[in-house]
């Protein structure tokens, strides 16, 4: 089995117009093509035409049991009436957790405007996804993105279930000791490459993804996510199968731990 954390329906393509169906087509065609049994869908930090909404995700996927929804918060301009849809959606089990974009937006995730975003998470006992390390815009401020500052807030929150996007990637080393501290802490694989895999960083990041797993231990803190459609879902699973892991550590990261932290009921799709 295989799921997938970390997609988007986002039109990356900014210079054409492509609706949100067919950005959905493309993710359930990938999906089929690759074997993967179940993906989240990430919503952005900002809506526009090329950046469907929360509300728009989630009526979209309307009919998907293969598909759930994050619901994308913006820090600068989020609203009490935004924090009250969410909390609709979380009531109805219409979103799987929530995504906060440090690094693209100029906060530090232990800011106080963000307490009542946190304190919802808790809750209804689900995962913060963070944005962490490189942006994939050159506008974005480096400094608030990377890893170590996820420490203040997995300490100050212990029941927070937190979600570190792209191992902090460069930072993979400070995102080990985070991962290792603390145990409300995660990481995902995702968007480490745009597009596919060179052998040479394949062979690169094979070698830092394996030393993270010697260092902090079984993985049951590493989730599988690929940033599609920035990264392409076959390298991503060639990647995978590269890494010099036994069968069962694979699966926890594949789908395991997905499935117990975001609560993704594996029957439903068998």
């Amino acid at each position: 089995m295989i799921i997938d954390i970390h997609t988007h329906i986002n039109n990356y393509h900014e210079d054409r117009v492509i609706s949100l169906e067919a950005c959905l087509d493309g993710l359930v065609e990938s999906m089929k093509n690759n074997k993967v049994d179940y993906s989240l869908v990430l919503t952005s930090y900002k809506v526009n035409q090329n950046r469907p909404s929360t509300k728009q995700v989630v009526e979209a996927i309307k009919g998907y049991n293969n598909l759930g929804v994050v619901a994308g918060i913006s820090y600068l301009n989020y609203t009490h009436r935004d924090l009250n849809e969410i909390s609709h959606y979380l009531d109805q089990k219409l979103i799987k957790g929530l995504k906060l974009y440090p690094g693209y937006e100029p906060f530090y995730p232990n800011d106080s405007r963000l307490k009542v975003v946190y304190d919802m998470a808790i809750e209804y006992d689900v995962p913060v996804m963070f944005h962490s390390g490189d942006t994939y815009a050159p506008t974005g401020k480096i400094k608030y993105s990377h890893p170590i500052h996820l420490d203040d807030l997995a300490v100050d929150y212990p029941d927070l279930k937190i979600v570190i996007c792209h191992v902090g990637n460069p930072w993979i080393r400070d995102c080990m000791e985070v991962v290792y501290k603390n145990k409300n802490v995660h990481a995902d694989i995702s968007g480490l490459v745009l597009g596919n895999f060179s052998e040479k960083f394949e062979r690169f990041m094979k070698k830092e993804i394996e030393e993270m797993i010697t260092y902090a231990g079984d993985p049951n803190y590493l989730l599988y996510g690929t940033d599609w459609p920035i990264s392409n879902m076959d390298s991503y699973l060639k990647f995978m199968n590269q890494l010099d892991l036994p069968d069962e550590k694979k699966e926890l990261i594949l789908w395991k731990n997905a499935a117990n932290l975001f609560k993704i009921d594996v029957e439903k799709l068998k």
